[in-house]
């Protein structure tokens, strides 16, 4: 059994708590250690991230490692897409990739969240599968 300090932290960003609870247990049922955050702005709390300020993000020294993002694209005051745009945006954040969910099939949506440098475009409801194909990508990625 892997420790904690092996285990891929997430975080998952969803403004519905059925699919931000169904992500969760999907994660904690493939070892991930999973934050949950509501909105894009908790999220970027959550990351350190300031956005009161143009520019550059500031990040705090205290933010928790965070392994992989996924983040549902339709969310109320800032969209999944926002939020990828903020991380890409960090300097010290723009390496950990960000999956963007949605229940939409928009591929012009799609083609912009990869365009923006978006890991992957999964479509909701996430499965077992989805989040086995995550677990591979992580591990592959680790360094």
């Amino acid at each position: 059994m892997a420790d904690h300090g092996d285990e891929p932290h997430v975080l998952a960003v969803d403004d519905n708590l059925v699919d931000r609870k169904m992500m969760e247990a999907l994660l904690k049922n493939s070892s991930c250690k999973v934050t949950t955050a509501e909105n894009g702005m908790r999220a970027l709390e959550y990351l350190g991230i300031r956005d009161d300020q143009p520019g550059e993000s500031s990040v705090s020294a205290t933010t928790s490692k965070v392994n992989l993002i996924i983040t549902d694209y339709c969310m109320p005051g800032m969209t999944g897409f926002d939020l990828l745009k903020k991380v890409k945006g960090s300097s010290i954040l723009k390496e950990v990739p960000v999956v963007i969910v949605s229940s939409e099939n928009v591929p012009t949506r799609i083609n912009k969240c990869l365009a923006e440098g978006a890991q992957m475009f999964m479509l909701k409801p996430l499965k077992a599968s989805d989040v086995k194909k995550l677990r591979c990508h992580l591990m592959n990625c680790k360094t």
